[in-house]
């Protein structure tokens, strides 16, 4: 086997090893609700819904969540709280085929917008929940893959070309790695899944930026909060955040954390799954995960109180 092969080989199973591991203790967190609704083109998506004090009257807003690659609805428990004691209604759903159980369709990454909008449909039609949801007033959260969906649905169209050229000539990345293991299905690409519901968007350690045609960017004027880890060491700059923040069409509220690696945006880990996989849970010296998540959940907040 050759010393690219064998990397791929073993940086595959760390993801599949660690987002198998990363369930476990997120079982815990378990949100108020668990949801499945109706694929048009085939099958169930799973997910789950955290919900504010009922005692307040008054319809919610309403903030869904996009999981990073391999992830799954809990992935991002603490932030999807923090949105729910400010007054949010919370939806977070499983991505089919790019999941800790399922990751058959892990980088094509082009049908996950379209499984955001099926949750909001499912929630503004279908759900009945203990509150009202107000439908001119939703948000989207995205992490990693996650924010490349949000993105996507904030406007942005996709064109997989440039991430092919950019492979080429950094065969040795992280994300170019992955695609030769499993390729891009270029035919079936669907760049366009824009949904004029979402009305404000948080994107963290966005991904794929490289394929975002900018006179597309260049029309997203919904407000966007962006985070970038300053030293994310998986999707390596200037590639993925920058071209989606230089070409917004209204600047976003752009956040770099100093120190922070491309999974501090997840949960801090507990003591069993920091043992088992450490490369997930991993800081560098002198970042505290815990509380950049206090700052960064209480952030999130604002920002959607500010803008829905």
């Amino acid at each position: 086997m050759s010393v690219l092969a064998n990397t791929v080989a073993r940086l595959a199973a760390l993801i599949v090893s660690a987002s198998l591991a990363l369930a476990t203790p997120v079982l815990a967190q378990q949100p108020d609700q668990l949801i499945r609704f109706t694929d048009p083109e085939g099958g169930e998506i799973e997910g789950g819904v955290w919900l504010p004090d009922t005692a307040a009257d008054g319809a919610r807003a309403l903030v869904v969540i996009s999981h990073g690659n391999l992830g799954s609805f809990q992935g991002h428990y603490d932030t999807a709280e923090a949105l729910a004691d400010a007054g949010f209604v919370v939806a977070s759903l499983t991505h089919p085929g790019d999941n800790w159980r399922d990751p058959s369709r892990s980088i094509q990454v082009s049908d996950r917008p379209r499984h955001v909008s099926l949750l909001i449909d499912h929630m503004t039609q279908d759900w009945t929940g203990p509150v009202t949801i107000d439908p001119e007033r939703i948000g989207a959260f995205g992490f990693s893959a996650g924010a490349f969906t949000v993105t996507v649905l904030a406007g942005g169209v996709s064109d997989p070309a440039p991430l092919l050229r950019h492979c080429e000539a950094h065969p040795e990345q992280f994300l170019c790695t992955l695609l030769e293991r499993q390729p891009i299905e270029v035919a079936t690409w669907r760049p366009r899944g824009h949904d004029p519901r979402v009305k404000a968007a948080v994107i963290a350690g966005a991904a794929f930026g490289m394929t975002f045609a900018t006179d597309s960017l260049a029309e997203v004027r919904i407000p966007i909060q962006m985070w970038q880890a300053g030293d994310d060491e998986i999707l390596i700059a200037p590639f993925h955040a920058e071209p989606i923040r230089d070409a917004l069409g209204r600047p976003p509220e752009y956040h770099r954390v100093d120190k922070a690696l491309h999974h501090d945006f997840l949960p801090v880990c507990t003591a069993d799954l920091a043992a088992a996989i450490p490369q997930l849970c991993r800081s560098q010296p002198g970042f505290d995960r815990a509380a950049f998540h206090e700052t960064f959940n209480r952030e999130v907040v604002r920002f959607f109180e500010l803008t829905l």
